[in-house]
């Protein structure tokens, strides 16, 4: 289970993910916490119509899985508006804006945790806003093969 996702988070999760599975027509979902983050990310991409919990879920669940992945405070990955989170080892910061900061929308950022596209397929056409030194995710994406 990624540790920045409290018990009452996943629960969420699942519940969103299960009620995205069956708005696809698609059994509940039977696997581990941190496959259940991922596989919440791509029933909300295969769906014409994402539920907005179940991409709240996703963005959220993603985010800690990165956090995790990758922990620091040098850089801020904003999805609004449903996170945030500092990662990437660096100098730390206290107040204000951090050294680096990324920012995309929702979906755009499901595709790039989940492989459907490349960092810099999107950064390349805006979809990423990306600054400071350590605004670089490529080494960290995707989060799930």
């Amino acid at each position: 289970m990624p540790t920045a996702l409290t018990a009452s988070a996943l629960r969420r999760l699942r519940t969103a993910l299960d009620d995205q599975r069956a708005a696809l027509g698609e059994d509940p979902f039977e696997g581990g916490d941190e496959e259940a983050v991922a596989a919440c990310a791509r029933a909300v991409l295969r769906a014409p119509e994402p539920l907005r919990p179940a991409v709240k879920a996703a963005v959220r669940g993603s985010l800690a899985v990165l956090a995790e992945r990758a922990p620091g405070n040098s850089l801020e990955v904003r999805v609004p508006p449903y996170g945030a989170v500092q990662a990437l080892e660096g100098p730390r910061h206290t107040r204000g804006t951090p050294p680096g900061v990324v920012e995309t929308e929702p979906l755009t950022w499901l595709r790039l945790a989940t492989g459907a596209l490349t960092w810099e397929e999107e950064l390349g056409d805006h979809r990423v806003s990306a600054s400071g030194a350590r605004a670089d995710l490529s080494a960290h994406l995707p989060l799930w093969p």
